[in-house]
């Protein structure tokens, strides 16, 4: 499979999230997004592609510093079914953070951490759960916490 690299003005654009283990925030990591990882090499680094080979590449990178306090930057994933995405990401060892469902400017989501306690969001639009709204939601500018 031929990797085409998700580009950005100058470059590439490459997500990087730390992590304690390299090998379980793999497997946490390409179950939840779909992606490949790439083989472990027994360095500071582990890859993650998507599986067909476009878009963003996740960089794992593993360090001894402990998390601390909220992050200041975080993924949203964004479905058409809410409820059951987040059972199959807590299913793959996410934390749940949030006892309801945040709703805010036509959005409905859930903060999760992964093994690491890095949040992410699980969110879909209120209105319309079907594919048309998750486009026009993937158009517009991201605002606030999702």
């Amino acid at each position: 499979m031929r990797r085409i690299p998700q580009p950005y003005r100058h470059g590439e654009l490459v997500i990087v999230i730390d992590c304690s283990d390299l090998d379980r925030s793999a497997r946490f990591w390409a179950e939840v997004l779909g992606y490949t990882a790439g083989t472990a090499t027994g360095g500071l680094y582990r890859t993650l592609t998507p599986g067909g080979g476009a878009g963003i590449e996740v960089l794992l990178q593993r360090t001894g510093d402990a998390k601390q306090g909220k992050n200041r930057l975080h993924l949203d994933l964004r479905t058409a079914d809410l409820a059951a995405e987040v059972g199959r990401i807590l299913d793959l060892g996410a934390s749940l953070l949030t006892d309801r469902p945040v709703v805010e400017d036509g959005l409905r989501w859930h903060i999760l951490a992964d093994p690491d306690g890095n949040e992410f969001c699980v969110l879909q639009p209120v209105a319309d759960s079907g594919q048309a709204a998750l486009r026009a939601l993937a158009a517009g500018p991201a605002a606030g916490q999702p």
